[in-house]
């Protein structure tokens, strides 16, 4: 991975926008590159296409570079519109390119623009080093409206545009081998610091949620990002005593139906198998949901554990069966995407 260079997600590009245009419009300086904190507390440096201002607005455009990620969205221009409004707060408006939020289950609710919260906090809080001014943030991309086509956004109810997404604010580069060299040393790195008990973890906020549950060695996290199978696998080299495998339904429910690459584009979505198990274990139907998180908004929160505690066995199950473990060596815990715990199946007591 090394050799790989890193990029930056529409959320960087839209937060840097922002704050280029804010400038324009509070202080009259229109930078020709502009500093971006991210969610890690870590700062990118972004250059600015354009910035202009006038009657009472101000605009700015950055050009994403997603580094060495085949990312749909490369090359975008990301575009920031501000204006003062009344009120307190910042208000976000969906601009020509970007999607509109039309049914529940994502993590911002029907009517907004699909603008993430994390890219939300992002652009709110480099604006706020500028000014406390109330103003409304219209963020708009450049073609986003045929570039979302090529995404998964018009089956998710997102219309008009794409997502402003991203969590900590890097868009990393995906190359097969180098992420499976980079996922196995992780792995090494666990046994050489002598760690008994590992946990897995898809990405970001799975990590954030198990740091914040469990007491955790720093080499005793592994994200494995959507090589499952490939990491699973290569645990029989190693003498860990048990794992932990922590994470979002509509990702780790892919494990249970035998999907072990959970990557969107090489696997079956995991919500007609999450469907299946709230009949079973619920024993009733369910309104037709269009995202996992969804359906578990729709539940009350017994059924909603019941759910996610049989979905967490069936999990658990499955990992068993394919890396040839006795099931009592292996928890798994669901959690939503705020990092929530749903429910769980086996002993979580190696990581307390």
């Amino acid at each position: 991975m090394a050799d790989l260079r890193t990029g930056y997600t529409t959320g960087t590009c839209a937060a840097a926008a922002a704050k280029a245009a804010v400038m324009m419009l509070c202080r009259h300086q229109g930078p020709e590159c502009v500093d971006v904190e991210l969610p890690d507390g870590s700062v990118a440096s972004l250059p600015v296409q354009y910035v202009r201002g006038g009657n009472g607005t101000a605009e700015a455009a950055v050009v994403k570079d997603a580094g060495d990620d085949p990312d749909v969205t490369d090359k975008a221009v990301v575009k920031a519109t501000v204006a003062l409004c009344g009120g307190s707060d910042i208000v976000f408006k969906a601009g020509q390119g970007v999607g509109t939020v039309t049914k529940p289950g994502l993590q911002v609710p029907p009517g907004e623009p699909a603008i993430n919260p994390a890219p939300r906090e992002m652009i709110r809080s480099n604006i706020r080093a500028i000014t406390d001014e109330a103003l409304e943030v219209t963020i708009s991309i450049h073609g986003g409206e045929e570039l979302a086509k090529k995404t998964f956004n018009p089956r998710l109810g997102i219309e008009g545009g794409l997502s402003i997404i991203g969590t900590s604010g890097r868009v990393r580069p995906f190359s097969q081998p180098a992420l499976r060299d980079a996922l196995k040393c992780s792995v090494d790195v666990a046994t050489a610091c002598e760690i008994r008990n590992i946990v897995f973890v898809p990405g970001h906020i799975g990590e954030k949620a198990a740091r914040n549950s469990f007491t955790l060695a720093d080499e005793q996290v592994v994200e494995v990002s959507n090589e499952w199978g490939y990491m699973l696998d290569h645990l029989a080299g190693h003498e860990f005593e048990n794992l932990l495998a922590m994470g979002h339904p509509g990702k780790l429910a892919k494990l249970a139906a035998g999907n072990w690459d959970t990557h969107s584009s090489r696997s079956k979505s995991a919500l007609g198998f999450i469907n299946e198990t709230a009949r079973d274990v619920i024993g009733e139907e369910f309104p037709q949901a269009v995202t996992a998180e969804g359906l578990f908004k729709e539940l009350g929160g017994r059924q909603r554990k019941m759910l996610a505690d049989g979905l967490s066995e069936a999990i658990r199950a499955s990992i068993a069966e394919k890396i040839s473990w006795k099931p009592e060596r292996i928890a798994v815990v669901l959690t939503d995407m705020q990092g929530m715990i749903l429910g769980q199946a086996g002993d979580i007591a190696p990581w307390k």
